[in-house]
């Protein structure tokens, strides 16, 4: 940028002053005022009006006021991304009612409601008898199959004119059922109903080959109990697809297991693998090959015995990668299992222990650190991490290791001098830690918008104590205007003036 500092004029324009900013300049600047940490309620809100919802929205820190705007909002587009994670994650059940109902249109609703289903938050006792009596069909089939809903309600739509709201409320009611009723949905005039009946007594009743072949959907065969003859017949299908659907059925006897555990299909061995009733023994029979670089999800049987110290002592032992990997993520774990995940020879694991759990070792998290700078899921670990050691830091001033370098200006004992010192240092992301610092003076950060890595020009550009007139200059540019806006340093009056039509 090559900006002289000189003689510079560190107060304020007057903010109703000054030229009048084209299209591509107010865009650049209400997309960092979106995302602008010290931008109030009122600014975020403006900034729905003026089309940046899928900037302001995606803020971790969304203040409530704000969520309330968007439910609340005339535009659908708005209330659209309201839906959608990770906003969604953040509605009450009171605003997920709103969001529901505040929309007109019945498809809208029904995709609304799914993503509040989703969500596991819910709705109101109030939202749900409204919808129970809503006018569109596929309303109430959704609402129908939510888990939450009251049975009263549930049981009510079970009398509904509409089959397929009828199958619906079948299959989530059938467990709190007397037989009497029961009986009537078996002898429902509708087949989607019958249907409903057979899938929901399939414990009693096994699914045979005849309804499977009518109905043909593959994915009942990974949840719903199969006559004996089905399902070893399923065993040798031509489809490896299917073969590794069936092979997650949690009803399999012991000879499908056994003809799946020998299986040409890798991922049919390694679904096999993963059964809960299988003995480490048999488990370690299983061939299969895991690429330990492909994304991991946990294991549902392991991540619901979390609480279970002893199944996560049996379970950190084991020789499957993938039943460690889904202990590690237990937020809390006994100290001698969080020893041995600790130093387990999968990097997986080890990363997943300092995302998840709050026990994780001082020393793993600083061994993780060197590699991993944090998830989309999970951004403040292991930095974050409460057991990440905070003193004794300066020792890493010199380290050749730069993530372990740029350490030292955490330690209460750094200087400003070495925050200065780190600005020029030969590594970008040293730079960059030291352009987030608040003792960085101003000179060096004025420097460091001449730096020839762009992120460390951006995070100078919002750096707080950057000198008002260099700011405004930034703010003046197309190039650098979207970052300068995220400045928390901007007087609110600057931000109304920047936000205001016509400016």
């Amino acid at each position: 940028m090559g900006t002289d500092v000189r003689g510079r004029d560190d107060r304020w324009p007057d903010p109703d002053r000054g030229p009048q900013a084209g299209p591509g300049l107010r865009r650049a600047w209400f997309r960092g005022l979106s995302l602008n940490a010290a931008a109030p309620d009122a600014i975020l809100i403006r900034l729905l009006d003026l089309d940046m919802a899928p900037y302001v929205l995606v803020r971790r820190d969304l203040p409530p006021a704000v969520v309330d705007a968007a439910v609340d909002h005339p535009d659908r587009g708005v209330r659209g991304r309201l839906a959608e994670v990770p906003a969604s994650q953040r509605l009450s059940a009171a605003q997920w009612s709103r969001l529901v109902l505040g929309e007109a249109g019945g498809a809208r609703r029904r995709l609304f409601l799914e993503a509040a289903a989703l969500s596991g938050r819910g709705l109101t006792r109030e939202a749900y008898e409204t919808l129970a009596a809503d006018p569109f069909g596929p309303v109430r089939e959704e609402l129908a199959g939510m888990p939450a809903l009251p049975l009263p309600l549930r049981l009510a739509l079970l009398a509904d004119p509409l089959p397929q709201v009828r199958a619906a409320a079948c299959g989530a009611a059938w467990r709190g059922l007397d037989d009497g009723a029961r009986a009537r949905l078996a002898a429902d005039p509708a087949p989607a109903v019958r249907t409903a009946v057979t899938l929901a007594r399939h414990e009693e009743a096994p699914l045979t080959a005849e309804f499977f072949e009518a109905v043909g959907d593959r994915h009942l065969l990974g949840s719903h109990r199969l006559e004996a003859d089905l399902a070893l017949r399923l065993c040798t299908d031509q489809d490896p697809r299917l073969r590794r659907i069936l092979a997650g059925n949690p009803y399999l006897g012991p000879e499908p297991v056994r003809v799946l555990a020998a299986d040409p299909d890798g991922d049919v061995r390694l679904a096999v693998s993963l059964r809960p009733e299988l003995t480490e023994e048999r488990r370690a029979a299983v061939p299969v090959d895991i690429d330990p670089r492909t994304m991991r999800r946990t294991v549902a049987w392991v991540e619901a015995l979390h609480e279970d110290e002893e199944a996560m002592r049996r379970l950190a032992a084991s020789a499957h990668l993938l039943l460690r990997s889904s202990v590690a993520t237990a937020r809390r774990l006994p100290p001698d299992v969080v020893a041995l995940l600790a130093r387990d020879e999968d990097r997986v694991v080890r990363l997943f222990l300092a995302e998840r759990c709050d026990d994780a070792p001082a020393d793993m998290l600083l061994e993780v650190w060197q590699w991993w700078n944090g998830s989309y899921s999970t951004p403040d670990r292991p930095y974050g991490h409460p057991n990440f050691p905070r003193r004794d830091l300066l020792r890493y001033a010199g380290d050749p290791h730069p993530r372990l370098r740029q350490l030292a200006l955490d330690d209460p004992d750094s200087t400003a001098g070495l925050v200065e010192r780190f600005s020029g240092d030969e590594d970008a992301e040293v730079r960059l830690r030291a352009a987030t610092d608040p003792r960085l003076s101003p000179d060096a950060l004025v420097r460091m918008l001449d730096d020839p890595d762009s992120g460390v020009r951006a995070m100078a550009a919002r750096h707080p104590r950057m000198p008002v007139s260099v700011l405004v200059a930034l703010l003046g540019d197309e190039r650098t205007a979207q970052d300068a806006a995220r400045n928390t340093a901007l007087p609110v009056a600057v931000m109304e003036r920047m936000t205001a039509p016509g400016t």
